[in-house]
């Protein structure tokens, strides 16, 4: 009896940790190439992000700057959906759910994340995510305990 007592507060504690989707997907300038830098600690990376329709979702694909695939998800139905072979990758599936978030337009925030917050230039989702905007596809991306990104159109120097 304790093993399901357990067993069902570590389901119910992952399902609380998802990242929050939008009520319904918001209308998006697709398809999408941007410039990911991740930064933690004196630690930098550098990825390559597409995101593009397909039927009725929406596929997140992310590489390093050497083409080699690091996370595939499909935003299918208000759900994450693998995409390929490449082993689950939370880090990213986290990063995509505030992708989408921060590339919401201002007109569609309210209905799509109630709770969120806009002010001038900065967005936040507290406390999950908050949005420092240079211009409406180069931003920062700060998640409270790290990592940060800086996000920029494939091709733009990065702010």
């Amino acid at each position: 009896m304790v093993w399901l007592v357990l067993l069902l507060t570590a389901l119910l504690s992952g399902c609380a940790s998802q990242a929050p989707l939008p009520a319904s997907n918001p209308t998006l300038p697709l398809p999408l190439q941007l410039h990911i830098e991740r930064q933690q600690a004196d630690q930098r990376q550098d990825w390559l992000l597409v995101i593009q329709r397909e039927g009725s979702g929406i596929r997140w694909s992310m590489m390093d700057p050497l083409g080699i695939p690091q996370a595939r998800q499909q935003l299918i139905d208000g759900r994450w959906q693998a995409d390929g072979l490449l082993p689950p990758n939370p880090e990213a599936r986290e990063l995509f759910a505030a992708l989408l978030f921060a590339l919401t337009p201002s007109g569609e925030l309210a209905r799509n994340y109630p709770a969120a917050q806009q002010q001038g230039e900065q967005r936040t989702l507290a406390p999950r995510w908050a949005v420092r905007y240079a211009q409406p596809l180069s931003f920062q991306l700060n998640l409270p305990q790290g990592p940060h990104y800086r996000v920029s159109p494939l091709g733009e120097p990065t702010p």
